[in-house]
């Protein structure tokens, strides 16, 4: 639903956003003239995969979970997006359907650019196709290594691979604390829970981790490091 939100400065926000960086402030004040707020409870869909694809969005607060459903109903999560991050961007130059389902994964504010308003922006200030392009390039490497990771990784490599990035991600912190459970988390590896646990359990009787709950700690980064680089596991 359409919100109207105090203490939600939008063209400060959005002059923040890595997407529009650099931008002049009279590129930000029109982009916030046509950007709509809205808020989904945890839980909520946002878009369902075949939907139009009539804009794209940026999380401003919360956290968005984008998957894919096999028709068996099995979940592929494909990625978390967290604040200040856009999706469905690629319904700007598409102008097609969205090719994934994107649900709320806390309650979240998100910001909408509607595709005609956006274009018309774009074909008025050509700089803002450039850092779009510049996002959607990210993008693409990112889900080219998920296929890889997928296709020619098993469990174990993936799960050090991930560990290791929210590890660099916190400032190569050794202690960390998952912000989704761990069957979104499987989910994200593309496995199931149970092959999960094993493989954390595993790691633990191993020296590499130290599992409590949601808080990981990570006791041996070189053992995971070389796992991450293919070196073989044993479960």
């Amino acid at each position: 639903m359409k919100l109207h939100m105090k203490g939600l400065n939008t063209p400060d926000f959005i002059a923040g956003v890595p997407l529009f960086k650099g931008l002049p402030q009279k590129q930000v004040v029109e982009l916030s003239r046509i950007a709509v707020k809205h808020i989904f409870n945890k839980g909520q869909m946002i878009f369902s995969e075949g939907d139009d694809a009539h804009g794209f969005y940026i999380v401003q607060t919360g956290r968005i979970k984008i998957f894919k459903l096999s028709s068996e109903g099995k979940e592929q999560i494909l990625h978390i997006i967290e604040a200040g991050e856009p999706f469905g961007e690629v319904a700007v130059f598409t102008g097609k359907t969205f090719p994934a389902h994107a649900e709320a994964l806390d309650v979240s504010q998100i910001i909408f650019f509607p595709r005609t308003a956006f274009v018309g922006l774009i074909k008025k200030y050509p700089s803002l196709s450039m850092n779009m392009l510049a996002v959607l390039s990210l993008r693409l490497k990112y889900f080219t290594r998920l296929v890889e990771d997928l296709s020619l990784k098993e469990v174990p490599h993936r799960l050090a691979v991930y560990l290791l990035y929210l590890s660099d991600s916190k400032g190569r912190t050794e202690n960390l604390e998952l912000d989704i459970s761990k069957g979104q988390l499987a989910s994200l590896l593309g496995t199931i829970p149970e092959t999960l646990s094993r493989i954390l359990n595993k790691m633990t009787n191993q020296g590499f981790i130290k599992v409590e709950g949601r808080k990981i700690r990570l006791i041996d980064r070189n053992a995971l490091k070389n796992l991450a680089s293919g070196e073989k596991f044993l479960l």
